[in-house]
């Protein structure tokens, strides 16, 4: 008899348990930066692109999937230096070399593809784990701006 309740009891024990796993499963993927976001431009608050961020090696890497504004559809890097110069913007890795840092992915690059400029990069995601703060900087951190993206539906 007693065996049977101790077992009955970690049976209903796994059950809550594995019932408790399912939210922690979709809380850790909303954590994490990797998937498909909607860039935001903090200047006139509008949808530009979409850059999916993957890993690699450890790191993360973003790569333009697509232009929203028709202005800058068939644009190219035309200001962009070394293997990015004068690529199409649909394909372009804009995002390189993020390493995790606690909560945040740091110590990477983004680059601006309309003037080519390349900036210290760091990102993290937001608390309801459907945005990704994204600053570009020069020298240190509070010397640069941020932008919010939108996390999209995979």
């Amino acid at each position: 008899m007693l065996r049977r309740n101790w077992m009955a009891g970690f049976l209903g024990g796994f059950v809550l348990l594995a019932g408790l796993g399912a939210p922690l499963v979709a809380q850790a993927r909303n954590g994490s930066p990797l998937g498909l976001w909607r860039t935001i431009d903090d200047k006139t608050n509008k949808p530009r692109a979409l850059v999916r961020i993957t890993e690699r090696n450890g790191m993360l890497y973003g790569t333009v999937t697509a232009v929203l504004d028709p202005i800058y559809a068939d644009k190219h890097c035309v200001d962009c230096a070394g293997d990015r110069a004068g690529k199409p913007v649909v394909g372009l890795e804009i995002i390189r070399d993020l390493k995790p840092d606690g909560a945040r992915w740091d110590g990477g690059t983004i680059l601006n593809p309309e003037d080519g400029s390349v900036y210290h990069c760091r990102i993290h995601v937001g608390p309801d784990g459907e945005t990704l703060i994204v600053r570009g900087f020069i020298g240190i951190a509070m010397m640069g701006r941020s932008q919010m993206w939108q996390r999209m539906p995979e």
